[in-house]
């Protein structure tokens, strides 16, 4: 724990230094970050085999293993996210509004740096970059702490980016990284109140929950994603069809990945029959209710009551029919984790309807839910995908990283 107050301590030093930095000197720093990940590139490729190698000893499934795994082109696209990041208009700074009062008062309100940011994440190791760039662009110190199956890419990570600091003649300090990675680091962190601004998880819906139900610090939900795709009953069959592929099978392992189709029962047939090819082909397990069952029989195993709340991460979908958009939108609102929500058809009045009773951080009109991401949504980066309702909501880019103060000049008034 002392350790981690010293962490905390020269990080609140460094946040203080970093949101004085002009936008050159930020651009700066990344340029210099994003350079010198892929000058070490076999570094901390090195770094990432060793941690394979001990996930796959434990038994890690192949969608967590590409979570975790690092390539030369990946390192590429994430040196060039820091890139992208430096490009970004800075919101620092930003007169978001002015007035001057009746007596003369001149009431200006300013966007300001939150100060010091952590983020408590899992097997992802891009992770530590893109946060670090993000809370560094947008005037903020980070102290990011992982999980143990990428802690040596993450450590090598952290590293690279400390010593691109020094030589731009940034504070180091503005970077940490949380090397224990017991559960006693990820609780202390959570009760940091003295040095942490704001606590962001990413992860797992138990990882989420843990952190909002025990932290004492400001913490930001994200990330869980039961997202559900409704194909009604005047969609174009086709056309949902590769929606849904797109949204569950794209990348099963996302927050922003489908786990959950709901059929209207009067095209839940010619819908299966439409897909049926695709879901073989990669494997698709279906969990579906009666009808579903009925329909394809042993190519579907009974659904279960959790099975409608599961966030897989894998290739596996629950299948649910419903009578009508009424029935719809009263299964989704029952189970959806408020992230992306998507209906298929060609109704524009039902689609409208949808679209203003479904409440989540983003809701689609045949779209897939994959595009829910800050760079689909043109804000370059994102540090995670707000699923709360204060202060940030979905994508969460340099904006969501900052907060404002009011700058009040007077000449002489007292009240």
């Amino acid at each position: 724990m002392s350790d981690l107050i010293e962490t905390g301590k020269a990080a609140k030093r460094a946040s203080r230094n970093v949101a004085l930095l002009s936008t050159e000197e930020k651009n700066r720093a990344l340029i210099a970050i994003a350079d010198a990940l892929v000058d070490n590139a076999d570094r901390w490729l090195a770094a990432n085999a060793e941690d394979l190698t001990e996930a796959e000893k434990s038994g890690m499934s192949d969608s967590l293993l590409d979570r975790l795994r690092l390539t030369r082109a990946r390192i590429e696209g994430i040196s060039d996210g820091v890139r992208a990041a430096a490009a970004l208009p800075d919101p620092v700074g930003e007169i978001i509004s002015e007035r001057t009062r009746p007596n003369g008062l001149r009431i200006v309100k300013r966007r300001v740096p939150i100060g010091v940011i952590a983020i408590i994440y899992e097997a992802r190791p891009n992770v530590t970059v893109d946060a670090a760039a993000l809370c560094l662009k947008s005037g903020n110190a980070c102290i990011l702490r992982g999980g143990r199956e990428a802690i040596r890419s993450n450590i090598c990570a952290a590293g690279i980016m400390r010593d691109a600091l020094r030589s731009a003649g940034v504070d180091e300090n503005a970077i940490a990284l949380i090397e224990d990675t017991s559960r006693e680091s990820a609780r202390s962190l959570m009760h940091l109140n003295d040095y942490v601004d704001l606590l962001i998880p990413r992860g797992g819906r138990g990882l989420i929950r843990s952190v909002v139900n025990e932290a004492s610090v400001p913490v930001i939900r994200t990330g869980e994603g039961v997202c559900h795709v409704y194909v009604e009953s005047e969609a174009d069959i086709k056309m949902a069809s590769e929606i849904l592929r797109n949204a569950k099978c794209s990348r099963p392992s996302v927050c922003n990945a489908a786990e959950c189709a709901v059929l209207d029962k009067s095209v839940a047939e010619a819908f299966l029959n439409e897909a049926m090819g695709w879901m073989d082909d990669v494997g698709l397990e279906i969990r579906g209710d009666a009808k579903i069952c009925n329909i394809l029989g042993t190519r579907a195993v009974e659904a279960t009551d959790e099975d409608w709340d599961t966030e897989y991460g894998d290739l596996i979908l629950a299948v649910k029919t419903v009578r009508g958009i009424d029935e719809a939108i009263e299964f989704i609102s029952a189970h959806t984790t408020g992230h992306s929500e998507a209906i298929i058809t060609e109704n524009a009045e039902k689609a409208a309807r949808f679209m203003n009773e479904i409440d989540a951080a983003a809701v689609y009109h045949n779209a897939s839910t994959r595009f829910t991401d800050g760079g689909e949504f043109g804000f370059g980066a994102e540090i995670g995908i707000s699923t709360q309702k204060l202060h940030a909501r979905g994508p969460m880019g340099l904006e969501e990283l900052t907060s404002w103060k009011y700058l009040v000049e007077g000449k002489g008034q007292v009240r």
